[in-house]
């Protein structure tokens, strides 16, 4: 397949076009921001950068944005004011880390769940402890999408692929194992921060089906 083909279907024979895992490959560290109008473009530098190419995409705390340009360890993404709203870009500064993720291969493993990097809404941190080595949290979303929260459900956490538990009207709960403790930016989160969230693509599917037939 050339790249003709890759720019009709959005998808070259190894590799899916805003296809992702939901497990965190490295965390990147902004770098710089820069405001032009109403977008920000963001350099962040990471492990990984140096490996990238213009035009890729790659999700940032859950977030598909397209590579734009590469300089030494580092990268340059450029939000525009609609994903500034809907998500916390908005809110990220100079020496922040972000979760990092390259979209799937087609020979790959899908170890966490399918995640498209689009954020359907924001959630506010309301709770968080340690438990025995590893974490709890709670979160608290719109009342909209509760009916998208199952117990034992799949959710994106800032691009973290988690299973969801204890789940009341807007509030749920997630468990967080110390690797994905250490190797994400979770373990900076506190009670009142915001995160973005997407949820499983099934049940929205399923939602969507269901609301249709009743109207």
């Amino acid at each position: 397949m050339g790249s003709k083909d890759k720019k009709k279907f959005g998808y070259s024979k190894t590799e899916f076009y805003h296809m992702f895992t939901g497990i965190v490959e490295t965390k990147g560290e902004i770098r710089d921001i820069i405001t032009a109008g109403t977008n920000k473009s963001f350099w962040i530098a990471s492990s990984i950068s140096g490996q990238l190419r213009v035009d890729q995409s790659l999700c940032h705390d859950g977030v598909c944005l397209t590579v734009e340009e590469i300089s030494g360890d580092a990268h340059r993404v450029t939000a525009i004011s609609e994903t500034l709203h809907k998500t916390t870009l908005d809110e990220w500064a100079k020496g922040n880390f972000v979760n990092l993720e390259r979209s799937l291969v087609m020979n790959g493993r899908l170890d966490g769940h399918i995640v498209q990097g689009h954020v359907d809404s924001t959630a506010t941190c309301v709770g968080r402890k340690e438990i025995g080595g590893s974490w709890e949290f709670q979160f608290e979303i719109p009342k909209k999408f509760a009916l998208l929260v199952i117990e034992k459900g799949s959710i994106c956490i800032n691009g973290v692929s988690l299973t969801i538990f204890d789940v009341k009207k807007k509030n749920f709960r997630v468990a967080i194992i110390p690797y994905t403790y250490e190797h994400t930016n979770l373990q900076s989160l506190k009670p009142g921060d915001s995160v973005n969230v997407e949820f499983d693509i099934i049940g929205k599917y399923v939602n969507r089906s269901v609301s249709v037939r009743q109207e």
